[in-house]
């Protein structure tokens, strides 16, 4: 009786114990180019993946710490840098999502784990024994035979360790770690704010006049978005840049203009649920904090010790030489715009909200250069398929569209990248148009980097791009706007960092270099861009196919450096405003957090002279590079790497072939395939030979002949 119970009881336990998908992280990826399987990923599968890939790398460091034999690069040096693959394969996944496929799950997942990765970087930067084997091998490095790769790794693995508490004594390691669980869920909190504050903004507008001056492509996208919204026969808009910035430079209600400027600037700053000026106020104390404890006198100094500037004198006297020829071009271009109000019979001051749409109008009038007609020649794809061609000539690569791939958003496009014979470089992801699950901006990351296990296997880098363009229309195609496609090569640049890595350490491939050198690859590109000879490859009409007019083409050229005085001011007053942050060696009191970003922002305001007409490109509470992002203390770095770049396109310009080969190689084999295997300078000068030349820089900027 007992043994036809138990065969009956068989196929209930069995219906009883329905069996959960398996979590894909637990196991290498069984897809194509071993891809994330992103239709098998669930939200729930990551708290248990990153425990998991957490136990691991304690298992193996814990392996470290326990090896009688004497410490060596290959048993400690190379067992750490190799230490984490789960928890890579992981992280990339997750922290990807939560730039571009956000939800409010993905979100507490995020305030979930952050403490619990910085608490295991903690464990592990902070393992006295550890560092003392990492230690053993540094103080003999000299005598190991190691090759530069070698040489460079254990040399950054120390500085790390050291950089982030391992030197400090045992009862300042626990403030240490205090610091940065509070710095991981402050800057988390940061960023979801912004995006909360600009998701929650919305300006609908009922009256059509209240549409005068905007672009028929601007009046379509507000009607649609108003239509999906529940606002059928309005128009609305939002602060995403392809909302806004048509309105700004367009629509002639100057009141609106006003709400809709307002709004930009003070996002994050509204005293409400998404407030960030607290949040802002506490990571500059505790970065402050944080950086004296190491020994150093303030943020920016602790920052810059590992950048190709050095330190923030250099970094001051550098950006002083392109403020002060760009503050008196913007002061020349608001006069002319004052004297455009005036002619007009009104006679308001020109405001911030004024700016931009007086710029439109002075383009149009005297460079017969109107934004929705050069438009209609920058199709996404068409610009796309111009950058692969550009890259094609230069070296050799070509883009294959693979619809087979897994993807994790259907809006994403998939590319296998080969060499010229054919030969597999690595997988590109690019996800083009704006949505709410997506932070703002534009951005390069990856879900896998380039490596060389220690078996000698090759691993092919899996890049992404992500933007916020200009979307379709139910009656035209994605039309870029000259900064969006400025924005697509810049992205690219990015990308080809990442793709053509050729280093055998994961933590120096690619884009691993410091922050005012990683933009170098990035703002080279925006060259080939700007170029009208190199135009024709890619500007073609959206409807006819035809290459863009030669008199709309030199009616861009000349163009090129009209309002650079604004760009340049507004850009480098964000610049200085990270400075005053990281150079504060005093942290504020809990009773004036509140205040410290308008004492900071007017401090710099008075410091640098900017004019009342201009803002800050990036304000205190909506300055993602430097409070939740790694440009603190860096921001400057796009215009040290635009130093570099206009000096290493110069090189192209001297041969007078912009596809020179001979150049193009050792820029890839000096630059793109070096990642951070050499110091930053070191790698300039195996590609210049020389130091860079500000010269080049202000010439592109339209700064000096």
């Amino acid at each position: 009786m007992k043994k036809y119970l138990f065969l009956l009881l068989i196929p209930m336990m069995l219906l009883g114990c329905k069996r959960e998908p398996a979590n894909p992280f637990f196991a290498e990826f069984d897809t194509p180019f071993n891809l994330p399987p992103f239709e098998q990923i669930k939200n729930e599968h990551f708290v248990p993946a990153f425990e998991e890939a957490i136990r691991q790398q304690e298992e193996v460091i814990a392996a470290i710490v326990a090896n009688e034999e004497p410490a060596t690069f290959a048993n400690t040096i190379e067992e750490l840098e190799y230490s984490s693959p789960m928890l890579t394969r992981v992280s990339r996944v997750f922290f990807n999502f939560n730039s571009a496929l956000i939800s409010p799950e993905i979100q507490a997942i995020a305030q979930q784990v952050s403490p619990m990765l910085s608490a295991h970087r903690d464990n592990i930067m902070l393992n006295a024994e550890l560092f003392a084997r990492i230690k053993a091998v540094y103080d003999q490095k000299d005598q190991l035979g190691l090759n530069p790769e070698q040489m460079r790794l254990l040399t950054e693995t120390y500085q790390q360790f050291a950089r982030n508490g391992a030197l400090l004594p045992a009862e300042k390691q626990a403030r240490f770690r205090e610091i940065n669980q509070e710095l991981s869920l402050l800057s988390l909190q940061y960023s979801e704010n912004m995006l909360g504050d600009v998701n929650a903004f919305r300006m609908v507008i009922e009256n059509e006049a209240d549409l005068a001056g905007l672009p028929e492509s601007a009046i379509a996208s507000a009607a649609e978005r108003a239509t999906a919204e529940g606002h059928e026969g309005k128009w609305v808009f939002t602060l995403h840049n392809p909302s806004v910035m048509p309105f700004l430079y367009n629509a002639h209600n100057r009141e609106l203009r006003e709400k809709m400027q307002t709004a930009f600037v003070n996002r994050g700053n509204n005293n409400n649920e998404f407030d960030n000026k607290k949040i802002a106020a506490q990571i500059t104390n505790l970065r402050i904090e944080r950086a004296q404890m190491l020994g150093f006198q303030n943020h920016a100094h602790f920052i810059l010790e590992e950048t190709m500037a050095q330190n923030i004198d250099n970094v001051v006297n550098f950006i002083d030489q392109v403020w002060a020829p760009g503050l008196a071009l913007a002061k020349t271009e608001a006069a002319r715009m004052q004297e455009m109000i005036r002619a007009a019979g009104r006679t308001y001051e020109l405001q911030q909200w004024d700016w931009r749409y007086y710029a439109e109008k002075i383009r149009q009038q005297h460079y017969n250069l109107d934004e929705e007609e050069v438009r209609q020649y920058f199709e996404l794809n068409s610009v796309r398929d111009g950058i692969f061609e550009i890259v094609r000539r230069l070296w050799g690569l070509q883009f294959v569209e693979r619809n087979d791939l897994p993807k994790y958003h259907p809006d994403v496009q998939v590319f296998e990248v080969l060499e010229a014979d054919n030969s597999h470089v690595g997988i590109l992801y690019m996800d083009f148009h704006p949505r709410e699950s997506k932070r703002g901006g534009a951005w390069m990351s990856s879900f896998r980097g380039q490596q060389v296990t220690r078996e000698g296997e090759f691993i092919h880098p899996v890049i992404t791009i992500v933007c916020n363009f200009t979307p379709p229309t139910a009656t035209t195609p994605s039309l870029l706007t000259y900064d969006e496609m400025i924005t697509f090569f810049h992205e690219f640049g990015h990308a080809l960092h990442g793709l053509l890595s050729n280093v055998t350490f994961p933590s120096l491939a690619g884009t691993s270099v410091p922050r005012d050198f990683v933009e170098l690859p990035a703002q080279i590109m925006e060259n080939w861009a700007r170029d009208p000879k190199i135009k024709e490859i890619y500007a073609r009409h959206y409807q006819t196919g035809e290459p863009i007019p030669a008199d709309l083409m030199e009616r861009i050229i000349k163009a090129q450096h009209f309002n650079q005085g604004f760009a340049t001011v507004e850009f480098l007053a964000s610049t200085y405003l990270d400075l005053e942050y990281h150079t504060l060696t005093e942290p504020f009191a809990e009773d004036q957090l509140m205040e410290v970003t308008s004492i900071i922002n007017q401090r710099t305001i008075d410091r640098i002279g900017l004019i009342p007409q201009i803002n800050f490109r990036h304000g205190s509470t909506h300055f993602s590079h430097i409070f939740p992002g790694g440009y603190s203390a860096g921001y400057y770095s796009y215009m040290w790497s635009g130093l570099l770049d206009a000096d290493a396109y110069a090189a192209f310009v001297e041969t007078g072939d912009l596809f020179n080969q001979e150049v193009a190689q050792r820029f890839r084999e000096t630059i793109l395939e070096r990642g951070g295997t050499k110091d930053a300078r070191q790698l300039w000068l195996d590609f210049r030979g020389r130091d860079p030349e500000i010269i080049h820089l202000l010439r592109q900027r339209g700064l000096a002949q």
